[in-house]
């Protein structure tokens, strides 16, 4: 069942491994396979109805629904990473992934994970701006800073992701190798490793830490700023206005934030696996579900361009 190469040392390196994570559940295995195939149809519809509407309404075309929309192309990307090989895995028991496609998963979700909190740091900066700065905001948040900052973001996920992914693949996997988990994450790919990995720790520990740490600084120094701003307005119906329009991401981050936290910035995030395993589900299929939801729900703006749309295709009279 496993197979193995031997290399020029004489000793034997893996080339699949064996993603065994929610095993333990037997009679689960078809339940998680629905929810999963569930939440990803749910996750790539409602992302791609978000990126719909904006496109859409010129009433949209602000810097909020520019990285509000990047948001979701990457929660489809971020999802279709993971989910469809999850629910697969449960559905036919194929838990085998190559060396080559848990590096590949690997690279990709780390990418696209690392992208997603500096975009909620660019939209914390970004609602900094619109209420504390109202009237610079469209002389500061210009089409040519929204785009760096978009590009600015993925890059550092590149950088992020090549650092992980690099530092992962060059520890030894000696013998047939299960991975507690159900896809291939930086904790359980290492945890599987029979190398010495106090560095990778240390590694994964200093940037992913520093990273957490620098992008929820920026959010919550953004929400600081922005609460003590809504405090001093004078009127019930300007705060309520502009609560209403922070409320969503404040919500998206804490559930985001909260979770990586747990998982990636403190000692030890390799020594739960059944716990890290259901509190990774959170953020990476689920959030990613939640998002356009979140955003849609609280926000007037998308709800009335959306019962626009939906009369203009004759859903309402």
């Amino acid at each position: 069942e496993y197979h193995l190469k031997g290399n020029m040392e004489n000793h034997t390196t893996v080339t699949e491994f064996i993603l065994v994570g929610f095993k333990s559940h037997p009679g689960s295995q078809l339940l998680l396979s629905i929810l999963f195939s569930t939440m990803y149809v749910v996750t790539v519809v409602g992302n791609a109805c978000m990126i719909l509407i904006i496109r859409m309404d010129s009433k949209l075309h602000t810097p909020m629904y520019f990285f509000l929309e990047n948001l979701s192309i990457l929660d489809i990307c971020y999802s279709s990473v993971i989910t469809p090989k999850a629910a697969l895995t449960f559905s036919l028991g194929r838990r085998i992934i190559s060396y080559n496609g848990c590096a590949s998963q690997m690279f990709f979700f780390s990418l696209f994970g690392t992208t997603e909190a500096f975009f909620l740091a660019v939209m914390a900066y970004d609602r900094f701006i619109a209420i504390c700065n109202p009237l610079l905001y469209h002389i500061i948040m210009n089409r040519r800073l929204c785009v760096f900052m978009v590009v600015g973001s993925y890059l550092s996920g590149c950088i992020n992701c090549t650092i992980q992914t690099g530092f992962t693949f060059s520890l030894s996997f000696c013998g047939p190798k299960e991975i507690n988990h159900f896809f291939c994450d930086v904790p359980a790919v290492m945890h599987a490793s029979c190398s010495n990995t106090l560095v990778n720790e240390i590694v994964m520990l200093a940037v992913c830490g520093s990273i957490i740490v620098g992008t929820s600084l920026v959010v919550f120094i953004s929400y600081g700023y922005i609460i003590i701003t809504i405090v001093q307005m004078p009127s019930a119906e300007s705060k309520r206005k502009a609560f209403s329009t922070c409320s969503s991401h404040m919500l998206a981050v804490s559930l985001f934030f909260g979770a990586v936290f747990f998982m990636y910035a403190q000692p030890g995030a390799t020594s739960s696996p059944d716990k890290s395993n259901t509190i990774s589900m959170l953020y990476t299929v689920v959030i990613p579900m939640l998002n356009p939801f979140i955003y849609t729900l609280r926000n007037r703006d998308v709800k009335w361009c959306l019962k626009k749309l939906l009369k203009r295709k004759g859903f309402f009279s």
